[in-house]
């Protein structure tokens, strides 16, 4: 079991803990939501960048570059202490100083590029942003298992963090749309809803400064009490790099959750785009796009107040496949219903997006518990404190899932016919298009989310209550495989 400092030193866990750990997610949130959100948008529309294979191949590469990144990162965070008092704090600071400059760079207006310019300035910048946010960002999602080992308390740094993240996402979703967003008169001489790509500069710049101040909050609030001493030998090197993919892909449990957050990550945070063309090209109206806010944190404010007691009744595992399975079968449903672009429809369309993304709520907010428990899975097993690169391995399968997600965009908007460029003009029915790919999206990334909490992770109710006790050291590792395989 994890070793602790003496008591006596440390403070007890608390409230500190927890806005300290929500700041972390909201200063990593308000460059990745930026990004996420807008990047696409922002490459396609603005700079003309073709969707299909250029985009979709810049989304590739940079993904292939992850897998390497991702897993040296967290090695280095493992094995290299460069602060004498935290593992991870340094490293954290680090990272956010580089995403302030690497967020800036993917949102400069490089309109008068040649194409083949502005083809290498998207690649490069997502490239570099991808190392300054992993080495923020894996230090980070390390840092939740080493604050507490009791359930309860991750189960709370699981939900602070979800809020954490949510407010970046909030601000971006609401105050943005009137900045970036402006009514315009294409080719045809229709009016349509236009992207201002040169303001997403000074607004990355202000975001990003946002982001570090947070970030220098959560190394003064958070305190680390668990301690981890390897009792194997110390790998390092090529032996450590692969080491880390078989402690990772010899854990169920990593794997269920891992393979549940490409669905949900791919699903459904890297389809957000999709929903600002809903309402660019189908309801005709971007500046409206603030509404659909309701649909999507109004279930996770519910979940938020709920989160603590459900998952410590059910069981994380239980409260998730349930809720993202009606969650599925309530999104088909709606796929059903007529909607048309007016209020009555845009409320119709609210409502399909609350049950949509409930049973995903319940997934976000409890997936950096969920994690948590899969890297003391490990630990367990193994004697190898090997938590940064555990993180970093599942960072990547995010990260690949965000490409994966917007390669899928990319691909659909294809399909059904989208023409990229300023003012371009989209075929006759594109809007009502656009409405139905983004719903059937978000309904097979709920399924399938549901399907690996079923039948693939296998740390239950039991498991996870078995985390918070003190048992004999001896016992320890044939009890956990006894109730993992039972």
């Amino acid at each position: 079991m994890a070793k602790k400092e003496q008591t006596t030193a440390l403070r007890p866990f608390g409230m500190r803990d927890k806005l300290g750990y929500a700041m972390g997610d909201m200063g990593c949130g308000f460059s990745f939501q930026l990004v996420a959100t807008f990047m696409q948008l922002f490459y396609l529309q603005y700079i003309g960048i073709k969707p299909t294979p250029d985009y979709a191949v810049i989304i590739v590469i940079s993904k292939l570059w992850d897998a390497v990144n991702d897993v040296l990162i967290g090695n280095l965070v493992d094995t290299k202490r460069i602060g004498k008092k935290s593992k991870y704090m340094p490293w954290i600071l680090i990272g956010g100083v580089g995403l302030i400059f690497l967020t800036v760079m993917i949102f400069v207006p490089v309109t008068e590029f040649p194409y083949w310019g502005k083809y290498v300035w998207c690649l490069l910048s997502y490239c570099l942003w991808s190392v300054a946010y992993t080495m923020v960002n894996v230090p980070y999602g390390s840092l939740h298992s080493v604050i507490s080992d009791v359930p309860e308390h991750r189960t709370a740094l699981s939900t602070f963090r979800s809020i954490g993240a949510s407010l970046p996402a909030v601000v971006i979703m609401i105050a943005l749309p009137s900045i970036v967003y402006d009514e315009s008169t294409n080719a045809a001489g229709e009016k349509v809803q236009t992207l201002k790509g040169a303001t997403l500069l000074p607004v990355a710049i202000v975001l990003s400064l946002v982001a570090l101040l947070v970030l220098w909050g959560t190394t003064r609030l958070v305190t680390e009490r668990v301690k981890r001493e390897d009792k194997g030998e110390k790998v390092t090197g090529i032996r450590a790099f692969f080491g880390a993919f078989k402690a990772f892909f010899t854990n169920r449990a990593m794997v269920g959750c891992t393979l549940a957050t490409v669905a949900s990550v791919a699903l459904f945070n890297s389809t957000m785009s999709l929903n600002n063309m809903v309402f660019q090209y189908f309801f005709n109206d971007a500046k409206k796009i603030p509404l659909a806010m309701v649909g999507s944190y109004a279930p996770m404010i519910l979940v938020m107040i709920f989160m603590g007691k459900l998952a410590s009744r059910f069981g994380k595992k239980n409260f998730v496949a349930v809720s993202t399975l009606i969650s599925s079968i309530g999104g088909m449903i709606f796929l059903l219903v007529p909607m048309q672009p007016d209020m009555t429809g845009m409320v119709l369309y609210i409502v399909a997006l609350m049950f949509l993304n409930g049973g995903n709520c319940v997934f976000q907010i409890a997936v950096w518990a969920i994690v948590a428990d899969c890297i003391e899975v490990s630990y367990r097993k193994t004697g190898k404190a090997e938590e940064g690169s555990l993180y970093a391995l599942y960072s990547f399968f995010r990260k690949l899932s965000q490409g994966i997600g917007q390669a899928i965009v990319s691909l659909g908007l294809t399909a059904i016919g989208f023409v990229e460029g300023k003012n371009a003009v989209q075929p006759q029915g594109f809007g009502p298009k656009v409405k139905s790919l983004y719903m059937i999206i978000l309904v097979v990334g709920s399924f399938i989310t549901f399907l690996c909490m079923k039948f693939i992770y296998n740390i239950d109710k039991q498991t996870e209550q078995s985390f918070g006790e003190k048992i004999d050291a001896n016992e320890e590792a044939l009890a956990l495989n006894e109730m993992l395989e039972g």
